[in-house]
Order: C-alpha cells, then structure tokens, then sequence
C-alpha cells in the first residue's frame, strides 16, 4: 500500500510501517511512503482487522495520528518505530468484551498416518519360503509406520510450539499497548493535576482573603467612623472616613457576598469530593498490572523447547532403525542363501528395536506432544486472560478520560465563578483600602511638599554654582586687564572688547503646589493611623530652608520617606489580595532578605569607616592640643621676659632723668606692656578654651570662634613691634634734646635688649605663621566634621529603613518560624508515632501482629485521653482503623487456616477416594476390555455384521455357508475362500474370519434361451440350475449375502484327513 502524490520516487521515503492490534496482540507490516495519509492506512487496517474507520485510534509514542495528517507529519514511517490500534467501541461502558482466543485444530493438518498393510504395500519377501525373511517387510512397514507417525507428531508439536510463541509476543504487544496507553493517560493526568493545584492554591489564597473580608468588615467599618477627616476636608456630610461609603448599601452587599461565599465554598468541596475520587481510581488502575509475567511466560517457553529436541533425538534413532532394516531386505534380495547369512538372528534383534518403539519411543513422543499441548492450553488461557484484562483496562481508561475531560470542563466554569467572586467582593476590598489610601494621600501631600523644596534647593545650587563660576570669571579677566594693561592701550583693550563682563544668571522657578495642605512627617499618624497601630519612632527632618549639601539632602530624605511610607500603605492589601505562587513568594523573600543583608553589611562597613574617620581625627586634635600647649608654654616664658626687662627699663630711667620724663617714661612703657599683655591674655584664654573644648563630640562652631580668638591673637604683631621699639627712640630723642651725659652701659643694655627684641619678633612671627598653619588644619577638619555629620544623618536614615525592612522580615521569618516549629513539632510527633508503629510491627511475628497492633492503637488512645488532642488525632484514628482492620484479617487468617487445615484433611480423604475410584475404574476396564475381546472373539451365529467373526461350512454344492440361526443365506466369497485355500494344501471344511465385507444380492431371473435353427426344433424357459446370475440355485427374487473375511492370526483351518492311498 504505497501512494506516490507526484513525488517522484528518489525523494519519497519508503518503509515499512508496523502496525499493533491492541485488543488482541495482531502485527501488520505496512508497505507505504512519507506520502501516504493516515486515512488510507486506517482504510486498509479496516479491511485486515476487521475494526470499522471511525473506532479507530492510533498512537504514535503519546501523539494521536489525525486522518487527514501524511505520516510525514509524524516522521513515520521508520523501521524501529511502532503504531498501536485501538478499537473505541470497545471502550464503552456498554461494549461486548471480545471473543477469547481459538485455536485451530492440528489434527486435520499433519494427521497421523494409515496402518500398514501388505496387499497396499507388498514386497517381493512377502512370498519368501522362509518364516524369518517373510517377517522383515512386516517390520520395515511398522519401522516406516512409526517413523511417519513420529514426524506428524513432530510436526504437531512444532506448531504448536509455535503458536505458544506467537501468542507470547502477542501478549507482549498488548502489554506495550497498555503501557502506552497507561503513558498518554499518565500525561493528560499530570496536566490535569497541575491545574487542580494551581486552582486549589488560588481558590484557598481568594477564600483566606473573602473570609478575613467578611469577617472583619465591620471591625474595618469601625475603625474608618473612628478616623476623623482633617478639618480643611471635613464638610456637612463627611466628617470620617466612614462617610465615603453608604453603610446601606453594603450591609445588603455584605449579606449577598456571605451567601455567595458559602455556596462557592460547597460546590468547591463538592469539586474536590469528585476529584478525589478521580485521583483515587486513577492511582489505583495505574498500580494494577495483569497477572501474567510475560518473562516468566517465555522463559516456560523456552523451556519447552527440550521437548522439541527429545522429539529430534527419537527421530533420528527411529530413521536409522529403518536404514538398517531396509538394509538387511536389500541383502536378503541381492544375496544368495548361504551359512552365513542368518536371517533368524537379524529377525530376532529386530524384536527389542520393535518393542522399543512401541514401548519407549512412540508414548515419549506422544508425552512430549501432551507437554506442548498442555502449554499450548496454557498459553491460549492466558491469552484469554489477557485480552479480558486489556478490554477492561481500556475501558476504564476510557471512563477516566472521560471525568479528566469534564473536570477540564469544570476548571473554566469554576475560574470564572472565582472571577465572578472577586468582582463581587471588590466593593468590600474598597472599605478596607479606604484608610491605607487616605494614609497614602497625605504622604503623598508630605512627599510632594519635600520635592518642591529638594527642586527649590537644587536650583538655588544651580544659581549658586552659576554666581561662583562668574565670580571666578571676572576675577580672571580682571587680573589679565591688570597685567595686559600696562603694555596695550586701554582704548585698544576696549576695541578688542576685553573689558565686557559675563551676565548675572538669575534662576527663577514659578510657584507650584500652592494648594497643598500644610502636612509633614509627624501628621500623618495624627490624622491617618496605621491599621495595625504600632508605634514606630518619627525621625522628625527640621523644615531648613536653604541651598546648601545638608539642606537639599534634608528636603531629599523627607520626600523618600514620604514616598515610602505611601507605598507601604498599600503593600499589606496587596500580599492580602493578590495571589503570589509560592516561587515567586520565594523569590520576594529571598530578594529582600539579601537587600536586608547586604544593607546591614553596608551599615557595619559605614560605621568601621567612620569610627576609624573619628579616630584620626581624635589623634590629630591630640596632636593639636600638644602644640598649642607648647605654644602656650613659649608664649608664657616670652611674656615672663618681657615684663621682666620692663621692670629694669623703669628701675633705670628713674634713675637717669627727672620725675616727669621718669613718669612719661612709666607711663609709656606701662602702655605698650598694656597694649602687649592683652592680646596675650586673649591668647591664653582662647587656647585654654581650646583645649578644654577640643572633642569630637564639639560642634564646629566653638572651634571657629577658637581659632578666630587665636588669629586675632597672632593679627596685633605689628602694634607690638612699633611698642616694642618706641623706647629706645624716646630715649635716643632724650638724649640728644637735652644733651644729658651718655651712660655708655645704659645704651649697651638696651642695644641688647633690642636685640633679644628683634629676635623676639622673628619668634613671634615664626609662631603667627604655624598658628595659621593650624587654623587651616582646624577648618579642613570642621569642614570634614560637617561632612561626617551630614553622613551620619544618611546613615541614620539607611539604618532606620534597613531597622523598619528587617523589622518587616524578622515579623515574616519569626511567622514562619513559628509555623517550622508547629509543623517541626507535628512532625516529630508524627515519626515518634511511626516509631512506635515499626517497632511493634517489626518486633511481633505474624500471629502476634494483630495483637501488636491492638496494644499500640489501646496505648495511643490512653495517652490522647490523657495529654488532650495533640494533632495526631487523625494518625491515631488510622493506626485504630489499622488495628481493627488486621484484627478482622487475624481472625479471617485463622479461620482459612483453620478451614485449610479441614480442606486438607477432605483433599486427603477425596485422595485416598480417589485412588480407590481409579483402581476400581482400572479393575472394571481390565473386565471390561477382556469382555469386549471375548465378545469380539465369539462367533456371530445371528445377523452378521461388519468386524464380526463367523464361521463357514462346506456344503455339499462346495460352497461356504455361514453356521446362522435366523438366515441361512450367507455365502463365502470366492476371493476368501481361494486365500484360506492357498494356505492349505486341501480344501478346509470350515473357515472362521473376520467379516471386512457384506455384499447384499437378489436373485434375479435369467434370460430366455433359443436352440439353433438348424436343429430343426426351438425351445425357450427358465435355467433353474446354478448360473453366473443365480450361483447358489436359489429361487428367483430370493435375497442372499456375499461375506468377505480376513484370516485370523493364530486360527487354525479345519481341513479333511488326506485320503487312503490305494492298495
């Protein structure tokens, strides 16, 4: 069967396809192309199985081969590849079960052959003189006889053998058929099962959600008449939350929902009931299996075949019994008689080869054939078998896929009825959403509040950033104009247009959200509290208005805040009413715990980092307190000096001049040492301060007003060295006005006091310049405590999200734990129990087990009524269940050992029975057989039949007529009474034989006869003597039978005594 469709034939891929019979274990090997279309080859399947084209179903692996589909669709065909057909009216419920299996009879086709016989069959030794020769045809033709008869018995027993074969690997189909049928079946219930749990998952997720809907409504209700509105919303008819829903309305809403509830939740059990079910007979006919091993079977099989051999072996020895006997007639013929040729020594060996035959080789070959056939019996009821089991497996198959599909049905109908439900419940979701989204409003009121400011901020930044970028511009034109001035005229600077300034930016932003209500962070939990009233610490963000880093990053951390405390208030509903399958719950989980890990990761490496910051900078402010006080210890010994050589510079003009150029001189010296010991108290007290006052946990503030107290300490140097040299010039003056006496000594010790003056100058300088040197330092280091402080801010505010982030996952994971341990506890429980339970079955032996069982189910019911209900109360309930059920079993054990124990006592006593029936029935047939033998040997002297034995006379017309006692009209045919004859040297006058042949005649009249004309005289009448028509001389129309008869083996043949000789 080939279908070319004008492809031509070096492109067309041919092959055969195999082809399965479900139902029964048929193989058909197709012939066909990639072409042909599955239609015609269900056609053809139609005309060799006999199964009509629309109850037919084939499957290739776990796909359905379409009609209209070529095979090429399916890669077939290809040599390894298999096609199973099933019969789907077979299927239904209603459906006759197919016939069992038929087996032909092999008798008709290799029967055994006919008896030998001599006159079918002769043989030039049948006429030998010689007894022993005329004996070999005899044996050769029972040698050929047997050996005929051993190979019809072998070529029986091979049939049969090879029909056990074919019904083994027909069986074998029908177990690949089931498997993939168990396959495909196994597939669509898998898929089905997923579904159920998808749809079990979300069923239970929407009844958790409906059920906390409905049974909280008015505690929800409750809470929105106790939120009050913010007084700029609040109006004649909303006052609360309460009043933006009509509580009317949803109380007729809440009824509907409740009842619609309950009916969903009963159709939904009765669903799960139904489905139950479904899974139950499923589970149960995939662990069903038929009761044949087909291993088993071919391995009895094979087996059997030793039989086959045995009946090979036999053949053989019957086929070289026969070459020798033919080989001795072919001497006999071809030799001349001689003394050593011994023909009575062949004869008598061939004896026991005969008895062999008879006795051992021909009943061994006729036990192997019973064998076979035994097995053959065996294998046609298991076939039998089999294809029963494969039609009700099939059909419950067929049931199964059946309920899978109107389950398929009921997914649909049921999802839309969920879908229905949330539609239906989504007014009830609107009461509880109305608080998280009045929450949500008003952070969103706070969050848009913070943006405008952070978008202010940022562009007050901008203007900022812009100014200094001109400021540096025009200080750099203005440095070039003065360097390049004074080389090019200014006229020609001026047409070179160098002396244009850049423009003053102005960034101006118009005022938006100017409606918003005047909220912040701390209202919202004074207008809008949280639905689970916790109290979490406000980080309250002070409203600083400005441009600066730490303001912007202010207005920047309020919006966020605002912005996730928005979201938050939402999120709750959505793990409520949303359904998250458990991967991407998960995943969520998973996700956030690692954000919380790496958050807090982040936290410690801040916190090391900063800690390590406050420690270089502890150790640098250590290092600056050293030096100030170093500083302040110079400072000390230097103003020691000074006003030690005041008090010498006065001692010694009091002695030179009068009182008032000594006073003047006093009084000046007493001026400048004011004017110097000053600003060195100042000094000693702002570093006394700063020494005092130098911690890390100081505001940058007093540090600045240190450093500003000791720069203004350092700034009057040079006040001090105009004081420090105004005495020598008034004494020089002195001098030289009133042209006194020069002291020669008095102006030495001042030239030296000069200079340890100047070279206190030259210190003082030196200490001004490191003093500024540690101003700078100071700054670098407020302006790094300022940074520190505004990320100390940050990390507070990343500490407080990741404390609320982990606050939520701790709340999650300690959910979780808690329901680990529940479930951990049950568990443990649970394995106890079982530990109980396989110590008590694996301690007792099998007539203490229902005992066993009974203790463990009284012991596990004592601790329940003692230590309460636990949680085990459905495994105990089972273990009972147990306990009883292997109770019944015990007793029902008991009662079949005890009913075995009976049956074995009756089977002995039926056995001994038995054996007396069968050798009564051995001793009746033996009688029997002996009585039918006598019987057959007994002379028939009434109405002769057929097989009967009879007797004949000679009478005195030399003809045989049987002794009868009704008719005497039996007659020996000539042909018998000539075999009798031949055996005799004389007539016998009696012959008995074995009636083969009743020939019934009439005597009919003979025809008229006529004398020659020439006699002179004519003359006509009836013969009433012996003629061909009448041998007998009976009467006309008188009926008489001719009998022909077999000699008798071992029958003696009466014959007269031979006459007197003559004298």
């Amino acid at each position: 069967m080939s279908s070319s469709s004008g492809v031509s034939e070096g492109v067309v891929q041919r092959g055969k396809l195999l082809v399965h019979v479900a139902e029964n274990g048929r193989s058909f090997e197709l012939n066909c192309d990639e072409c042909t279309l599955v239609e015609s080859v269900q056609r053809y399947l139609e005309m060799l199985s006999g199964i009509q084209l629309n109850d037919q179903l084939l499957l290739y692996l776990d796909m359905k081969l379409e009609p209209q589909q070529p095979l090429s669709a399916y890669k077939l065909p290809l040599e390894d590849r298999e096609v199973f057909l099933y019969n789907k009216s077979r299927m239904r419920s209603n459906s006759t079960p197919p016939q069992p299996e038929e087996i032909e009879s092999l008798e008709s086709i290799n029967p055994d052959p006919p008896l030998p016989s001599s006159s079918n069959d002769p043989h030039p030794l049948d006429d030998a003189s010689d007894p022993a020769l005329k004996v070999l045809p005899l044996y050769e033709r029972q040698f050929r006889y047997h050996c005929q008869l051993a190979d019809a018995i072998y070529q029986r027993t091979l049939l049969k053998l090879e029909m056990c074969e074919r019904l083994s690997r027909e069986q074998r189909v029908q177990e690949k058929a089931l498997e993939i049928a168990r396959g495909n079946l196994d597939h669509i219930y898998k898929m089905i099962l997923r579904n159920y749990s998808d749809f079990v998952k979300r069923y239970s997720h929407q009844q958790r959600s409906h059920s906390n809907l409905l049974v909280n409504f008015w505690r929800d209700l409750e809470r929105l008449r106790s939120v009050k509105l913010i007084p700029a919303l609040q109006s004649d008819n909303r006052k609360c939350l309460s009043d933006f829903v009509k509580e009317e309305n949803l109380r007729k809403m809440v009824e509907d929902c409740s009842n619609s509830h309950r009916q969903f939740e009963s159709k939904v059990e009765d669903f799960k009931e139904e489905f139950k079910e479904l899974k139950g007979s499923t589970e149960h006919l995939f662990s069903s299996e038929a009761s044949i091993n087909n291993k088993v079977f071919e391995r009895t099989i094979k087996e059997h075949r030793q039989y086959i051999d045995d009946q090979k072996s036999i053949m053989q020895a019957l086929s070289k019994d026969i070459s020798m006997v033919k080989k001795l007639m072919d001497d006999c013929l071809t030799s001349q008689p001689s003394n050593s040729l011994r023909p009575h020594d062949a004869v008598s060996a061939l004896g026991p080869m005969y008895e062999g035959h008879d006795k051992n080789y021909l009943p061994k070959l006729q036990a192997c054939e019973g064998a076979i056939s035994n097995l053959l019996m065996f294998c046609k009821d298991k076939k039998s078998e089999m294809i029963g089991f494969v039609h009700g497996y099939m059909q419950k198959i067929a049931y199964i896929q059946y309920t899978i599909r109107d389950v398929r049905y009921k997914f649909s109908v049921f999802n839309e009825a969920i879908n229905r439900q949330n539609d239906q419940f989504e007014q009830l979701k609107v009461v509880r959403g109305i608080g998280p989204a009045y929450r949500a409003c008003l952070a969103e009121i706070v969050r848009r509040k913070a943006s405008m400011k952070l978008y202010m901020g940022m562009a007050g930044q901008l203007a900022e950033k812009l100014a200094s970028k001109r400021e540096s511009e025009v200080r750099k034109r203005e440095e070039f104009i003065k360097v390049h001035s004074l080389y090019i005229p200014h006229d020609i600077l001026s047409l070179m247009g160098l002396y244009d300034t850049p423009s003053v930016c102005d960034v101006n932003v118009a005022p938006f959200d100017s409606n918003l209500l005047d909220l912040d962070i701390p209202d919202l939990d004074r207008f809008a509290p949280e639905r689970n009233n916790e109290s979490e610490d406000i980080i309250e963000l002070g409203d600083i208005v400005g441009t600066n880093k730490l303001e912007v990053e202010n207005a920047k951390l309020k919006a966020e805040l605002a912005s996730v405390t928005a979201r938050l208030c939402f999120s709750h509903l959505e793990i409520e009413f949303e359904y998250f399958d458990e991967g991407k719950m998960d995943i969520l989980l998973k996700e956030g715990a690692e954000k919380t890990n790496e958050a807090l990761r982040l936290k410690d490496e801040y916190v090391k980092q900063l800690e390590s910051v406050l420690n270089d900078k502890q150790l640098q402010c250590g290092s600056y307190e050293k030096r100030i006080e170093e500083l302040e210890r110079r400072l000390s010994d230097q103003y020691s000096l000074e006003h030690k050589i005041d008090k010498d510079d006065s001692f010694t003009t009091g002695k030179v001049g009068d009182s008032k150029s000594e006073t003047s001189s006093e009084r000046d010296v007493q001026g400048h040492s004011g004017q110097f010991s000053e600003p060195m108290d100042d000094a000693l007290y702002g570093y006394n301060s700063l020494v005092t006052k130098s911690g890390v946990d100081k505001t940058s503030k007093i540090l600045d007003d240190n450093m500003t107290d000791s720069s203004g300490m350092a700034n009057p140097n040079p006040n001090l060295d105009s004081s420090m040299r105004e005495p020598s010039r008034d004494v020089n003056e002195k001098d030289e006005n009133e042209e006194t006496v020069p002291d020669v000594g008095m102006q030495n010790i001042l030239e030296e006091k000069s200079n340890q003056l100047i070279e206190l100058e030259a210190k003082l300088e030196a200490a001004k310049v490191e003093v500024a040197t540690l101003a700078r330092d100071l700054e670098i280091s407020r302006n790094l405590l300022d940074e520190s402080q505004v990320n100390c801010v940050h990390l507070e505010k990343c500490l407080h999200e990741a404390r609320k982030e982990a606050r939520t996952h701790l709340c999650a994971a300690n959910s979780k734990a808690s329901d680990y341990n529940k479930l951990r506890g049950s568990t443990l429980k649970i394995r106890s129990l079982f530990e109980r339970l396989k110590s008590s079955v694996s301690s007792a032996d099998v007539s203490s087990f229902a005992d066993s069982l009974q203790s463990l189910s009284q012991s596990l019911t004592n601790s329940v009524n003692d230590g309460g209900d636990d949680g085990t109360a459905e495994f105990r309930e089972c273990v009972h269940m147990l306990a009883k059920k292997v109770g019944i079993l015990a007793r029902h054990r008991a009662e079949l050992v005890d009913r075995y124990t009976k049956a074995e006592a009756a089977q002995q006593q039926l056995t001994k029975e038995l054996d007396e029936s069968k050798a009564l029935v051995n001793t009746l047939y033996l009688k029997h057989q002996s009585e039918k033998q006598a019987n057959k040997e007994k002379i028939s002297i009434g109405r002769l039949e057929l097989h009967e034995i009879a007797a004949f006379v000679l009478n005195a017309a030399g003809y045989y007529t049987a002794i009868n006692r009704n008719c005497s009209h039996y007659y020996l045919s000539p042909e018998s009474a000539a075999l009798y004859a031949d055996s005799v040297p004389h007539n016998p006058t009696c012959i008995v034989g074995q009636i083969v042949h009743i020939e019934r005649q009439t005597v009919k009249p003979s025809p008229p006869v006529q004398t020659d004309h020439n006699g002179g005289s004519s003359q006509s009448g009836l013969i009433s003597g012996p003629t061909d028509a009448n041998p007998y001389g009976l009467a006309v129309g008188c009926e008489f039978f001719v009998v022909t008869v077999a000699m008798l083996p071992d029958t003696a043949v009466h014959t007269p005594p031979p006459p007197a000789a003559a004298s």
